[in-house]
């Protein structure tokens, strides 16, 4: 291609023609020379101004987390693989967590990274592509989520039978607070408190999650029961209801929790994690409160029949006691029997007291007049000269027993020292050991060119043993 045509002419990506620096002189022979820097700015002003915005559809083929926080990634369909690039602001905003496989519309622009000289897609938004694929996501992320037992019935709280506080996450517009309020008040007023969050968009996911944690955090005013609440609408509409943010905080939440998300047909994942689903946001109120009217009705029927019970057996308790009565006399009569036959009692038991009393006198002064201690002394002086024997026996046999003792000792001693190894090497005999200590007692121990010790009277020499 003659004269750089490839700038020269109509330019491939519809731009208009660009004068280029140092460019030659009309006719000449030689193309212009560029820097390779050059040349890659050059591409990258022509790719970014032509595609500043686009959308693309493709498959995410790989998905890598810098430590920076920025998010690297490459699309795919049959024939082709576009590299991207989403910066850290733009990670944290994404409507959908990217994963490998899942099928996605970006919307971004198109750049050059001149290190690699290959183009890229920096991603500014991301959606799913198609209901299939939406759908397909979220049957995985239910596995995940019912597979950390998130959704076990044993997990789930009982539902108070009548909060005195109702906290409710919802839009503050609409009609869903409205009937909630509305229905609420026509059954059961209680105090209500709601917590403005966006129900629908890219920030409504952390705006619920972080309403259903606070509520749970507050000291004053804390609800019984929280409502998150919001009307019907399209799968995309209810996407922050199946946001694994949303439902491991209603999972988590200390307090009861009743999913009241779309139409009786619409399924979210929150209504799994959630302790009671309701079909709509008015059932979900009356799912909360009962009906004032059939309560008091209640109250008052259980009063009457408690009434008839308790007259009936106040009645019958009265009968029973007024024939119990018949049988049992004049009570005063009763008593002064009672009280006489006391007094009876008592005079007979001081009399036959005193008289136990001089009985038992009497028998300790004979007792004494027959005990003698003329025995018992003697007794006590055969005991004293039988220790005081004992005593001069035992100082007169101690200085013979420590004598015999020491003899013996004396004999053990001279009999151990004359049995000593030590007094044989001194008639002229001596001890062959090895280097490590070993005694040696016999000539084939002994091998050639082995070094001992000989150990004499008077010291120790090494040798080295010969043929």
């Amino acid at each position: 291609m003659a004269d750089n045509d490839f700038f020269r002419g109509e330019d491939p990506f519809g731009l208009p023609p660009a004068p280029l620096p140092d460019e030659p002189a009309a006719g000449a022979n030689a193309p212009p020379e560029y820097t390779v820097s050059e040349l890659s700015n050059r591409l990258k002003r022509l790719v970014e101004d032509k595609f500043s915005f686009v959308r693309v559809r493709g498959e995410i083929s790989k998905v890598t987390v810098a430590k920076s926080g920025h998010m690297y990634t490459a699309l795919k369909d049959a024939d082709a693989v576009l590299d991207a690039v989403c910066w850290k602001g733009t990670v944290s905003r994404l409507s959908v967590k990217p994963e490998e496989g899942m099928e996605v519309v970006c919307t971004g622009r198109l750049t050059t990274y001149p290190g690699r000289s290959n183009y890229q897609l920096v991603i500014e938004t991301m959606e799913l592509a198609g209901q299939g694929a939406l759908l397909k996501m979220l049957e995985e992320r239910k596995k995940k989520l019912a597979a950390e037992g998130l959704f076990d019935p044993s997990r789930k709280k009982k539902i108070p039978s009548l909060p005195e506080i109702i906290g409710v996450v919802t839009s503050p517009t609409g009609a869903v607070i409205r009937d909630i309020l509305h229905r609420v008040q026509e059954r059961f007023p209680r105090h209500v408190l709601v917590w403005p969050v966006a129900v629908q968009g890219q920030n409504a996911a952390a705006q619920v999650a972080a309403a259903i944690a606070g509520f749970n955090a507050l000291t004053k005013n804390r609800p019984d029961l929280i409502i998150v609440a919001r009307g019907g609408g399209s799968l995309e509409d209810l996407m922050p209801f199946n946001d694994e943010a949303v439902v491991r905080a209603a999972a988590a939440s200390t307090i009861p929790l009743i999913s009241a998300v779309g139409h009786e047909t619409d399924t979210t994942l929150i209504d799994f994690a959630s302790d009671l689903r309701a079909p709509t946001p008015t059932a979900a109120a009356e799912k909360a409160v009962p009906v004032r009217a059939e309560i008091m009705a209640q109250v008052m029927d259980g009063g009457k029949r408690l009434f008839t019970s308790a007259s009936r057996l106040v009645l019958h308790r009265r009968t029973q006691v007024e024939g119990l009565a018949r049988g049992l006399g004049d009570p005063k009569r009763r008593i002064e029997m009672a009280a006489q036959r006391l007094d009876h009692l008592s005079s007979r038991l001081d009399t036959g007291l005193s008289a136990w009393l001089e009985r038992k006198a009497s028998f300790i002064k004979e007792l004494a007049v027959r005990i003698s201690t003329r025995p018992l002394l003697h007794k006590i002086s055969d005991a004293q000269r039988h220790v005081k024997g004992q005593y001069e026996r035992l100082l007169n046999t101690r200085p013979r027993i420590l004598n015999d003792r020491t003899r013996v000792l004396a004999n053990l001693s001279a009999l151990l020292e004359s049995l000593s190894f030590e007094r044989v090497l001194e008639r002229g005999y001596a001890v062959v050991s090895d280097k490590k200590g070993g005694t040696i007692s016999s000539a084939a121990q002994a091998l050639p060119g082995a070094d001992v010790d000989i150990r004499f009277r008077d010291g120790k020499r090494s040798v080295k043993v010969e043929k």
